[in-house]
């Protein structure tokens, strides 16, 4: 009788294997045990042993969704809806080309261009880009109080951050915006907001962010490109009207009544994108950071543009919202540098 088989301790799938090739080995000849081992590592692809109590990650798991990202503005058709996507394209990115102090249509505005806030002409993610507005427009809007068309929300930017006046919605410009948000958002199904688009939200500090804390921040990350008043730096006269790196406060910035003054989404969008260089998945500040950096540079003086029918139910406005009334008991000063989780808290109901 064949002594007892001595099993190795690793795991009993180890030990289970073993025992089957001997079994195999014995009955159908060591050649087709060999053929046999072949079709299985094949099959199942090479995997190491792990010690007793650890577990392999399966090689089957599903990779992580990728963020949305527009196309290149190569793939625009070469047809007449084409030519009209261009040209919205070229608003975006050279606004200013067009519309603003040396605007060949109108010379109303900062100079600023769509893309200094929307980056990449609003195609890069977790950077305030375009990937979830034709999916998801018209809809409802808290600050409007209404259903809103993205004819409205296109002329909120023009009001608000680049401080100019609304495009009439019949316009070849408005037109020719509309048809590139269309192609940008071309496979995001309706009703989606698809994964990296818009800004991302930081969780809030424990303290007030801090202004004194962002001042050299700025001048250690930012002014360089922004400039030590933060006035911008523009496009070389011969190139194009308006900046290459927007001014960040002054009478050229974006007004008081811009998505980008309230501090949760500046600080967001400030994470993920600055200084240059920076992305989602490398970012080059701490949450801690963008914070204190959001909160110097909208501590800075700017233009001021009072938009008396935002906000017609004031308990909606959201708790960085840096202008009163609230419908609560905190400070204005609270709602725009926080602490934000107190206020939250109460508004919730929760622990934040």
């Amino acid at each position: 009788m064949d002594a007892p088989i001595a099993l190795p301790a690793e795991s009993w799938t180890y030990a289970f294997t073993k025992l089957l090739e001997m079994i195999i080995a014995r009955i159908l000849g060591t050649s087709f045990l060999l053929i046999l081992l072949a079709l299985v590592a094949s099959r199942l692809g090479s995997r190491t042993e792990l010690p007793t109590g650890q577990f392999a990650e399966s090689t089957l798991a599903e990779p992580k969704p990728l963020p949305w990202s527009g196309r290149d503005s190569s793939q625009i058709p070469h047809t007449r809806e084409g030519e009209l996507i261009r040209y919205g394209r070229l608003l975006i990115a050279f606004t200013a080309d067009y519309i603003g102090p040396g605007g060949i249509l109108s010379r109303r505005g900062n100079g600023m261009n769509c893309q200094n806030c929307h980056l990449e002409a609003g195609t890069k993610a977790w950077a305030n880009n375009y990937g979830g507005v034709y999916s998801t427009y018209p809809k409802f809007r808290e600050r409007r109080g209404a259903l809103e068309s993205v004819y409205q929300r296109v002329n909120d930017c023009f009001q608000r951050s680049l401080n100019s006046q609304p495009l009439d919605s019949l316009s070849r410009e408005m037109q020719a915006i509309l048809a590139y948000l269309r192609w940008i958002g071309a496979g995001v199904p309706r009703g989606v907001k698809p994964l990296g688009s818009g800004i991302p939200t930081l969780t809030w500090l424990n303290r007030p962010a801090d202004p004194e804390l962002g001042k050299a921040l700025y001048a250690g990350n930012c002014q360089r490109c922004h400039g030590a008043e933060g006035q911008g730096l523009p496009y070389p006269v011969q190139a194009h009207a308006g900046y290459l790196y927007p001014p960040l406060w002054g009478p050229k910035s974006y007004t008081t009544g811009a998505g980008l003054y309230r501090l949760s989404r500046f600080a967001g969008y400030i994470r993920f994108n600055m200084p240059q260089g920076a992305s989602f998945d490398h970012p080059l500040l701490s949450d801690e950071q963008a914070w204190d950096l959001a909160a110097f540079v909208n501590s800075q003086p700017r233009p001021v543009r009072v938009f008396p029918a935002d906000w017609p139910d004031i308990s909606l406005k959201p708790v960085d919202h840096p202008f009163g009334p609230y419908s609560d008991h905190f400070s204005e000063r609270q709602h725009k540098f926080g602490p934000f989780g107190p206020i939250q808290k109460a508004k919730t109901g929760k622990k934040e």
